[in-house]
């Protein structure tokens, strides 16, 4: 073994001295938190073959200490199962498979591990075809009592229906479970067993696998431990029933653990859920709503942003709009973000009309009210289009206490056009009223902007607000 330089000091305190010792001369202990920092590095599944490989003593530690380095064992394809089973120790099995299969007789290894009920501890299948991705989950009717993780991504071409079979009906241990374009008829049944979840994350909900609101709500009700939760449908068609709406309950289910949370679907599913929810850890918010906000009725959401208060708090506000959809992210500023976590809410609408996305975004950001009455930092991105003055002096309206507005370069003319349509001071002071700095992107703005602009400062200074205007670097 090559030696490592250990540096001591002698019994007298004289002075520093360096000599090589042998990783081979560590005791036990010592040697075995190296082996657990590697294997954490590598992966619990693989990196602690090549320890084991070293030297007898080194694979006796590793055996021995299989619950210290929680060591399992990687089932995938390519792995004679059989054989394999036969020369390493009852460890825990991972099976996977997260590539396109290029051969159907792999599938004879992923069949043989997933035999092993009691000790299958995760099941992660990739980019499979839905037929495909069918077959191997009616296979795996367990029950799975050591299983933490389950992972199931279709090829997006077809979506697969599980049994409700699957997994036995019963999954305690679960911390993680990811579902793709899958539609599982028996998930409601499974989630109820599943108290320990911390991850849920459900991508591209097919029709066939639409869950009610008040049936999810009965899912998460016992997941005290759920930190991050993604819940995405992948048509507008799935969504409730107005006939079926009844109004909010008397006591609303607390995720107390809750700091994620996504959703892409209709805003009516969304309105049910989060009247019967309070998470009040949640700090990070993405919801993506099908089509124009015209047709929403959102009353539950700021109710629900009020109770959030990493939510409410946040001051700043970054908007975009696209061809077919419009983004507005909302986080703390620089001074108030905190380490570790990051604090976001992000509406986005997609799917839009020619000609809908600022107005579409003024209806959004006025349905969230009173959150653009706190915003003080507002930064507007390039556009592909320019709106007309009303909808610009609309949208401009809503952000009374915006202190600094941040003009990127395509925006910038658009912007202060509108700024430079404000005839009367009385009009100029009701538009950011609390406006104090503009950022334009560009050492060099253009004439017609630099004018505009002026303009507008001009007309803020006797109200004794004065403005300044500087350079930004986006």
């Amino acid at each position: 073994m090559r030696g490592l330089p250990v540096k001591f000091t002698d019994s007298g305190g004289i002075g520093a001295h360096y000599r090589q010792v042998t990783v081979g001369t560590l005791p036990d202990v010592p040697l075995l938190e190296i082996f657990n920092f590697y294997v954490d590095e590598t992966g619990r599944s693989v990196g602690w073959w090549k320890l084991v490989h070293v030297c007898q003593r080194w694979r006796y530690i590793v055996f021995a200490s299989q619950k210290r380095l929680r060591l399992q064992l990687c089932c995938t394809g390519d792995t004679p199962v059989r054989a394999v089973l036969d020369v390493w120790p009852a460890l825990p099995l991972v099976v996977s498979n997260r590539c396109r299969l290029k051969r159907i007789d792999i599938l004879d290894n992923i069949v043989d591990a997933l035999q092993h009920h009691d000790r299958v501890c995760e099941i992660s299948f990739w980019y499979l075809p839905g037929w495909l991705l069918g077959s191997l989950a009616t296979m795996a009717q367990g029950p799975y009592p050591e299983l933490t993780s389950l992972e199931l991504r279709s090829d997006g071409e077809s979506s697969p229906v599980l049994h409700n079979s699957f997994s036995g009906g019963s999954v305690p241990r679960l911390r993680t479970l990811v579902l793709d374009s899958v539609s599982f008829h028996g998930l409601p049944k499974l989630l109820l067993t599943a108290s320990n979840l911390v991850q849920l994350h459900l991508h591209r909900i097919p029709n066939s696998g639409y869950i009610s609101p008040d049936a999810m709500v009965a899912c998460v009700l016992t997941m005290n431990n759920l930190e991050s939760f993604i819940l995405e449908y992948s048509s507008p068609l799935s969504h409730p029933y107005r006939a079926s709406r009844r109004p909010p309950p008397p006591t609303r289910v607390v995720l107390p653990s809750l700091t994620h949370f996504s959703f892409h679907g209709t805003s009516e599913y969304l309105e049910e859920f989060l009247a019967q929810v309070d998470a009040p850890l949640l700090y990070s918010f993405y919801i993506t709503f099908f089509n124009r906000p015209a047709a929403f009725d959102l009353s539950q959401l700021p109710q629900f942003i009020s109770r959030t208060e990493k939510i409410k708090a946040l001051t700043q506000a970054a908007l975009d709009l696209y061809d077919h959809d419009c983004v507005i992210e909302i986080t703390p500023s620089t001074q108030t973000r905190t380490a570790g976590e990051y604090r976001t809410l992000v509406l986005r609408v997609v799917s839009l009309g020619a000609g809908w996305q600022l107005s579409s975004l003024t209806q959004l950001c006025d349905l969230v009210w009173p959150l653009p009455s706190t915003l003080e930092s507002l930064e507007i991105y390039k556009l592909p289009f320019g709106g007309t003055y009303s909808q610009w002096m609309e949208l401009l309206s809503l952000f009374t206490a915006v202190k600094s507005l941040y003009l990127s370069k395509g925006i910038a003319r658009r912007v202060v056009r509108t700024l430079q349509g404000l005839t009367r001071e009385s009009i100029v002071m009701d538009v950011l009223p609390s406006l104090r700095n503009i950022f334009v992107e560009g050492l060099k703005p253009t004439r017609s902007v630099h004018r505009a602009i002026g303009w507008f400062v001009a007309t803020r200074q006797p109200s004794g607000h004065p403005l300044t205007v500087d350079d930004w670097v986006p």
